[in-house]
């Protein structure tokens, strides 16, 4: 396992790590022990960094994960959550006030059965007022920083651009990663514009879904996944390709996303302990240059089309 610093955290994450976001029920229904059990399987394998929100399962993620680390000693992981965006019954819903955004850490410090978090992130900005989110959502979390209750603070977002507005709009060190998902994977790379800008402020940088939410996966994408039809066509082409060289698109979607050193970790999600086994793997198999050259031209007529976050 390869482990890199976020930004200047002094926390040095393992290059793939483990979202649980599907300990919420998120992506397909959950049987709770097989997904505490991955949990396990994770951090004994070499992964130190989960990251979790409220939103995942309406809580049902945070309480899972929770059932998880009661049995892991605190010291062998670093643990995310977020604030800002939530659901009951069902629906979305989203609270920036400063005053939820403390009730909500202390929530998830319960749920979690933990102490402190290592990174609070608020939650996808961009449906967010950014102008609240400068001025009193992020001042509240680094109070809570100067408490001890949290180590370090974030933002994660789909729009990149949007990392920049709150960045600039901010006092140095106030944001101190960024965790930015579908835009470091085989079909969308846009996450390397920003790097420099990123490491020129001492920002740590996350990837998540190197699957791009099932995209590239033999399996295929969802029926709510948002990516245009012309997309998903081409995903298929991709996938139909490897298949022919006789090597998963999974295998090479985690191999890309973890190849980056400039970005610390990439977050993957599953409740099932052999999926960890086989991503750990993923990360580590060196992936064909030849492969990813025909996969990348596949992709070139739709390469970095995004969608709309929802």
């Amino acid at each position: 396992m390869e482990y890199r610093e976020i930004g200047k955290t002094g926390m040095k994450v393992s290059n793939i790590s483990f979202g649980a976001s599907s300990l919420g029920g998120v992506f397909h229904s959950l049987n709770e022990e097989t997904g505490i059990k991955a949990v396990h399987t994770a951090v004994d394998n070499g992964i130190n960094f989960i990251d979790v929100s409220p939103y995942y399962g309406h809580l049902k993620a945070e309480i899972v994960l929770g059932k998880a680390l009661k049995q892991i000693d605190r010291s062998k992981y670093y643990l995310s959550t977020k604030v800002g965006r939530y659901g009951k019954d069902g629906k979305n819903s989203w609270d920036y006030s400063p005053q939820r955004a403390k009730a909500s850490i202390y929530e998830s410090l319960e749920r979690l059965n933990v102490d402190y978090i290592d990174i609070i992130n608020i939650h996808d900005i961009e449906f967010s007022d950014l102008v609240q989110v400068c001025n009193e959502t992020l001042p509240a979390l680094v109070e809570l920083k100067k408490g001890g209750i949290v180590g370090h603070v974030g933002i994660t977002n789909l729009n990149l651009r949007h990392f920049k507005y709150v960045i600039d709009h901010v006092d140095g060190g106030t944001v101190e990663s960024v965790l930015s998902f579908c835009h470091y994977c085989l079909n969308d790379d846009a996450l390397v514009d920003y790097l420099d800008y990123f490491e020129g402020r001492n920002i740590g940088v996350i990837n998540a879904s190197p699957y791009s939410m099932g995209l590239l996966t033999e399996r295929g994408v969802p029926e709510w996944h948002p990516a245009p039809a012309a997309l998903q066509r081409l995903a298929r082409k991709a996938v139909e390709y490897c298949r022919a060289q006789g090597v998963s698109i999974e295998q090479i979607a985690v191999g890309f996303s973890v190849s980056n050193p400039r970005i610390a970790t990439t977050l993957f999600s599953t409740t099932n302990p052999d999926n960890v086994l086989k991503t750990i793997r993923y990360a580590e198999t060196p992936i064909d240059a030849t492969i990813l050259k025909e996969i990348q031209a596949i992709f070139e007529p739709g390469y970095r089309d995004t969608w709309v976050n929802s």
